[in-house]
């Protein structure tokens, strides 16, 4: 596992650590399809589905943040898998609440980290 992906892993267990604590269940972590991939899967304790991307970085660069790699490419196959992944679990969508797509961007700390929770970013 190259230093990359193991600061990646550890900033989606982080994530879910939080969103756990804020009352969020975990459904499914790293779905992957050919065009993207849905990092977290959770239920919102409203029970709201919600899509999780998680970006992470070791310390904040020249004022670069983790989100600021949340580019409109991106953006744009989040939200197409997203959809498909609701459309294939009908049964998880509420019919008032619906799903959103959520960003958490992590900047490791020494040992801690600091999070932000972007809600509904699309």
């Amino acid at each position: 596992m190259t230093q990359k992906s193991e600061l990646g892993k550890w900033g989606e267990d982080r994530a879910c650590e939080y969103l756990v604590d804020k009352g969020f269940r975990i459904l499914d972590r790293n779905y992957k399809r050919p065009w993207g991939e849905l990092d977290i899967v959770a239920m919102a304790p409203d029970r709201t589905l919600v899509f999780v991307e998680v970006k992470t970085m070791g310390y904040s660069f020249g004022g670069l943040e983790p989100e600021h790699h949340m580019t409109a490419e991106k953006m744009r196959r989040f939200k197409r898998v997203a959809s498909l992944y609701a459309g294939r679990h009908q049964d998880l969508v509420a019919d008032k609440k619906g799903w959103r797509l959520d960003l958490l961007a992590l900047t490791e700390i020494g040992e801690n980290f600091d999070i932000r929770h972007y809600e509904n970013i699309a």
